[in-house]
C-alpha cells in the first residue's frame, strides 16, 4: 500500500489515486459532481488535503453497496464541504440508506423468482404471458417491461 509521511498535508491527484486505489479520471470526475474538492496551485495543479483520502473511502464503500451517486452528494453535502465522515457519519446514514438497500433486495429476490416463468415485458412471446398478462391488458400501461416497473413506471 502506497503510504505518504505524516507531514504531507496534500496529495497531488496521482497521489491521491495511488493511496486510493480509485482512478484519476473517477476523481476528477467526482471533484466535478462536487463530491471532493481540491484547490489550484499556482501551477494550476490540483492539491487535495489529505483527509480527501476518507472521503474517497466513504464514496467507494456507499457505491460498492449500490448507492448512487446522487444520494452519496446530498449526504456529503450534509456534512459540509470540509468535513470528513466520520464512523458515527457512516453509522447513521447506513441505517438511512438500508431501507432503500432492502426494498432493493426484495424487489431482485422477486425478479429471482420470476425469471424462468416471465420476461415481464407483455410481448405473449412466451406461452405463460397469456397466464400472467391476457389479452395483453399491460400494453394499455406503455411500452417497455411492466410487471418489472412498479406505480408510474418506475423500478420497485
Amino acid at each position: 500500500m502506497v503510504q505518504f509521511p505524516a507531514e504531507i498535508r496534500e496529495l497531488s491527484v496521482g497521489q491521491l489515486s495511488a493511496r486510493s486505489g480509485v482512478a484519476v479520471s473517477a476523481l476528477h470526475f467526482y471533484e466535478s459532481k462536487g463530491l471532493i474538492g481540491s484547490r489550484r496551485t499556482d501551477g494550476n495543479q490540483r492539491r487535495y488535503a489529505r483527509d480527501t483520502l476518507r472521503r474517497v473511502a466513504f464514496i467507494r464503500a456507499a457505491q460498492e453497496v449500490g448507492i448512487s451517486l446522487a444520494a452519496i452528494k446530498e449526504a456529503l453535502d450534509q456534512l459540509g464541504p470540509h468535513r470528513t465522515p466520520s464512523r458515527s457519519d457512516w453509522a447513521r446514514l447506513s441505517a438511512h440508506w438500508q431501507k432503500d438497500l432492502d426494498r432493493r433486495i426484495a424487489r431482485l429476490e422477486a425478479l429471482r423468482e420470476r425469471l424462468t416463468g416471465c420476461i415481464g415485458c407483455g410481448c405473449l412471446s412466451i406461452d405463460s404471458c397469456a397466464l400472467v398478462n391476457p389479452d395483453d391488458r399491460l400494453g394499455a400501461e406503455g411500452a417497455g417491461a411492466r410487471n418489472l416497473l412498479g406505480p408510474r413506471g418506475n423500478p420497485s
